[in-house]
């Protein structure tokens, strides 16, 4: 729409403004029949990825056995309840991002790490395949000091897995997870309401290591 892909984070004092109403949330995951908001079910936790396109990428999660809900958002910039059109110019410093409410009892953080890490290359910078802008950069946005700390063993395990096969340094942001704002409605599980939708998602074939601490 813009015409042009931003591979640069916007500085804040140059974000666009936003706006103070959220943009409406359904009320139950199409596939999961859960809801997209809080409040969640009784013991579930919260994981938020960016990977990508998030259509391919909340599809890869709710297919996650264990995983209660997913919905798509933007996370990680600067304004306020963004429209999708203002987050793909560039100038919201927003990445696309997958909200996961998982049971951890029946998944595992760690498990959802492996997910993230195998489904897309995470050394791309601010791209992924050829989807090019600072909305498909990698992130993590961990929510307590255990997700933190999990997202930076695997961060480092997977990094010795992708330099033995020739890729570089792993790009992906582990950043404290700040507010994540819903996407649109027509956005949330894109790919089971257009089955044939556009999937940019694609890993590396390797295999991530998670749990497994690197070797000195």
């Amino acid at each position: 729409m813009f015409g042009f892909a931003k591979t640069q984070m916007v500085a804040p004092e140059k974000a666009l403004p936003g706006r103070d109403e959220p943009i409406p949330v359904p009320p139950r995951h199409e596939v999961l029949d859960a809801p997209l908001a809080p409040p969640y079910p009784d013991g579930a936790e919260i994981a938020e990825f960016a990977l990508g396109c998030f259509w391919g990428a909340e599809r890869k999660f709710w297919e996650t056995p264990g995983v209660v809900s997913t919905s798509v958002g933007y996370e990680g910039g600067y304004t306020p309840n963004p429209t999708y059109e203002e987050v793909c110019s560039g100038l919201t410093g927003h990445t696309e991002t997958v909200r996961v409410v998982h049971d951890p009892a029946k998944v595992t953080y760690d498990d959802l790490l492996r997910v993230f890490w195998e489904a897309h290359d995470p050394t791309q910078g601010m791209r992924q395949g050829n989807d090019t802008g600072s909305q498909y950069r990698s992130a993590i946005f961990p929510r307590t000091d255990v997700q933190q700390k999990a997202a930076e063993a695997s961060r480092d395990a997977y990094q010795q897995v992708l330099t033995n096969a020739g890729y570089g340094p792993i790009t992906t942001e582990i950043t404290t997870a700040p507010d994540f704002y819903f996407a649109e409605d027509y956005h949330q599980q894109y790919l089971h309401k257009v089955p044939n939708g556009y999937c940019g998602t694609g890993g590396t074939g390797l295999s991530c290591p998670v749990g497994v601490a690197p070797a000195e």
